[in-house]
């Protein structure tokens, strides 16, 4: 068999017309032409965004000619609304009635009073039975009001309550228990609570 069998023939280069040979081009002309092209094309940005026009909105305004609202003249909340200051005495009746720590059928233990700064209130059930109870906490002052029930066991309630809130939590009892209540406040603060049958 020849060597030549199955062997590529040999290749020639034919020029078409129009074109050449590529030539070697040095980095220095490639560098200068992206630095040409970048310039022009940056003038012609420039140049677009020349003839733009800004505009900023300040804001709504009513159409011209639209009728002016009249001013509002009813009262609005009362000036001492926000604030959560203790009630006296004499005022504490409409407290809980505001407050919904009232009597009711269900009751089984209900305190409530004044406290001064520092000071510490304590009170307890008579023997409870075993039982779901339900528990109401509210209090009023500025700051918070600790709350603290506890059996002969362990604490079952321990919280610091954000005055002018309201705050039922579930009591399960297994057997029979005595509950003790300590109540205090860093600040003047009314409180109550309400442990009622579940």
């Amino acid at each position: 068999m020849p060597a030549t069998q199955g062997a590529p023939p040999p290749r020639t280069a034919v020029l078409r017309p129009g074109r050449y040979p590529s030539r070697p081009v040095s980095l220095r002309t490639r560098t200068q032409t992206a630095v040409a092209r970048w310039t022009a094309g940056a003038l012609v940005a420039g140049a677009a965004l020349a003839g733009c026009e800004y505009s900023y909105d300040e804001g709504w305004r009513p159409a011209e000619g639209a009728p002016v609202a009249p001013a509002v003249t009813e009262p609005g909340p009362p000036a001492d609304s926000w604030q959560n200051d203790p009630v006296s005495e004499a005022g504490m009746q409409a407290w809980l009635t505001e407050s919904q720590v009232g009597p009711g059928l269900q009751v089984v233990h209900r305190d409530f009073g004044l406290l001064r700064a520092e000071e510490v209130r304590t009170g307890a059930t008579a023997p409870l039975s075993s039982g779901t109870y339900v528990l109401v906490l509210v209090c009023r002052s500025q700051r918070r009001v600790d709350f603290k029930v506890r059996n002969d066991e362990f604490t079952m309630v321990d919280l610091s309550l954000l005055c002018g809130t309201r705050r039922e939590s579930v009591i399960y009892l297994a057997s029979e228990t005595v509950l003790r209540f300590e109540v205090d406040a860093q600040s003047a603060a009314n409180f109550a609570y309400r442990l009622s049958r579940s």
